[in-house]
Parts: structure tokens; C-alpha cells; sequence
């Protein structure tokens, strides 16, 4: 990493710190590419959050996200990668290198790789926002001690639900699971488990529509999908967890994207814009697993390692 007036240049700009960051990180490093890791808000990416990851190789037992995070990390500075403790808040993509402007630094970078993930849907409901942090929550980890001996109730039908209710029966003394349909989407073995323990029921076919309190939460207001009745529902905690929105609107303009806001990239993990690479939940719609988001964010590494080098047989030019 080199000064260029008030911006560090450098040949390899990563953006995030999650699995796709990090491997990104690890692969550029080993090829002496010197990456920069610009942390975003959440050190570790989403999967930091998740109390225990059972389905990545390697980890016969689990292991914590956070905990998973942190080997990353370390394994990826081992080899080089410097970390900055900023998020990238603009990005210019008219020409090489490329300019970021993050929170204390300007970045000039032959290579971009986003890796900025995604961040927790909302239900967009009365309540929500104002009780947001006042028993309204997105992160079990990090809020469900807070919920000892208490009701909470569990919105989402994926595995993010069914994982996170799990992880809070250890503390709550009951957790009610909402889903606006029969069926779930997440695993048969996370269903068979939230199914068998005893601190778990269920309210199907049932969407939440507000959310009650002054200075805390006190119960929520539910309605069937199906015969339209509606009922005000005594809780303690409210965990919301309905899929993830990429964190891409910095790139609206100059990368193309789905109309979910996903970035376009090719099986390379090319985008439009030569140079800019992109991989994980920023790009992913589809399977949005800590493996696959590694695995993507090792593919754009190598190929923003092809890139740059033959990008040394010419002068860097706008585009």
C-alpha cells in the first residue's frame, strides 16, 4: 500500500469482512497482491452473528461464527492482508484505479472486490422502528440473553428462524415461531429439531402487522392469512429474521444489478466494469451459505489476480 496524494493506493481493495472478504483477502495475499480489507459496519459479515455454524467443512462439532470470523481473519493477515477498520461509504468506477472514500481514508485500487454482503430484512410494520432495541431484534446472538425466563417470539421461515429461535430457548422460557405459511423453507433437520423441543411452538399461516409498546415492547398484533382474524399477542421479545437485502446501493449507477439489487456477474465473478469483481450475498440470490460465499470470494481473487496481471501489459486508462 502506497500514498498517492491523500489516497493509499493499492493493487487489491476489498470490500467486506465476512467469509467472502476474508478468503478473497487469503487468496489475493498469497499471490503477494497485498490486499486491504475494509472491515464495514460488522467486523466477521452476518456470519458473526450466527451463534453456531454446523455446515461448514472442517468443524465436525460446529463452530461459532464469530469464532469462524476470527480464523479468517487471522489466517488471511498471516499472509499478508492488512485490515481497516472503516466501511467504504462511495465508490467511483469511471476509471482505474479505482476511488473509494471510506469513513478516515481515501483508496485508490487496481482491483475491486465487493464483498459487502447483505442486511437483515424488515417487517415494515408500525412499532417496528420504534421498538428496535426495546425487545424488537435481528440478532439472537447478540440480544437473546437479554430474554432470560422470558416470552420471545420468533418471526421467518428459513434456517435463520428455526437456528436463531433454537439458540434462544436456552435462555427464554418460551419461543413462539410466526410463519405466513404452512409449510418452511429451512432444513428437515432444523425442523425436526425446533419441532421436538419443548420450549418451541408454532403460529402458522399468521403474518405479524404491528408492534406494541411505549418504552418497551409488550405484545404484537397478529392476523391469519387465511381467515383474516387478528389477535394482540402478549411477548416479551420480537426476533425478526425474513431473508437479508444486499448492501449494494453505493454501486447503483455503475454496476449493473438485478431488480433485488444483486449484483451481475458472470461465472468468473466479473462485473460490467473490468476490475471490479464481486462475490457472496452481494451478488448471490440463490444459495447464501457461508461455503459457497467463500468459495465465491476465492474465485474473484484469483480472477482479479489474472486480471491485474495482464492489465501490466498496459498503461491504466479510463473507461
Amino acid at each position: 500500500m502506497t500514498s498517492n496524494g491523500n489516497a493509499k493506493h493499492v493493487k487489491v481493495l476489498v470490500l467486506g469482512s465476512g467469509p467472502t472478504g476474508y478468503s478473497a483477502a487469503l487468496y489475493a495475499a498469497r499471490a503477494e497482491l497485498a490486499p486491504v480489507v475494509l472491515t464495514g459496519m460488522q467486523l466477521g459479515g452476518q456470519a458473526a452473528l450466527t451463534y453456531t455454524i454446523e455446515n461448514y467443512p472442517g468443524f465436525p462439532e460446529g463452530v461459532g461464527g464469530a469464532q469462524l470470523g476470527e480464523l479468517f481473519q487471522r489466517q488471511a493477515e498471516h499472509f499478508g492482508t492488512v485490515t481497516e477498520f472503516e466501511s467504504a461509504n462511495s465508490v467511483d468506477l469511471s476509471q482505474r484505479p479505482f476511488r473509494v472514500s471510506a469513513d478516515s481514508n481515501e483508496y485508490l485500487a487496481d482491483a475491486l472486490i465487493v464483498a459487502t454482503g447483505a442486511s437483515p430484512n424488515h417487517l415494515e410494520i408500525p412499532g417496528e422502528v420504534e421498538l428496535t432495541g426495546r425487545g424488537v431484534s435481528y440478532c439472537a446472538t447478540c440480544d437473546g440473553w437479554f430474554f432470560k425466563d422470558k416470552k420471545v417470539v420468533v418471526v421467518g421461515g428459513g434456517d435463520s428462524a428455526l437456528e436463531e429461535g433454537l439458540f434462544i430457548t436456552r435462555y427464554a422460557s418460551s419461543v413462539t415461531i410466526v410463519h405466513r405459511r404452512e409449510e418452511f423453507r429451512a432444513s428437515s433437520i432444523l425442523q425436526k429439531r425446533a419441532q421436538e423441543h419443548p420450549k418451541v411452538d408454532f403460529i402458522l399461516n399468521t403474518v405479524v402487522t404491528e408492534v406494541i409498546g411505549t418504552d418497551k415492547l409488550e405484545a404484537i398484533k397478529l392476523k391469519n392469512v387465511k381467515t383474516g382474524e387478528e389477535t394482540i399477542y402478549e411477548t416479551d421479545g420480537l426476533f425478526i429474521f425474513i431473508g437479508h437485502t444486499p448492501n449494494t446501493q453505493m454501486f447503483e449507477g455503475q454496476l449493473e444489478m438485478s431488480e433485488l439489487g444483486y449484483i451481475k456477474i458472470n461465472d468468473r465473478m466479473e462485473t460490467n466494469v473490468p476490475g471490479v469483481f464481486a462475490a457472496g450475498e452481494a451478488a448471490d440470490p440463490h444459495f447464501r451459505q457461508v461455503v459457497t460465499s467463500a468459495g465465491m470470494g476465492a474465485a474473484a481473487a484469483i480472477q482479479a489476480t489474472r486480471f491485474l496481471e495482464a492489465a501490466e501489459e498496459a498503461p491504466i486508462t479510463s473507461t
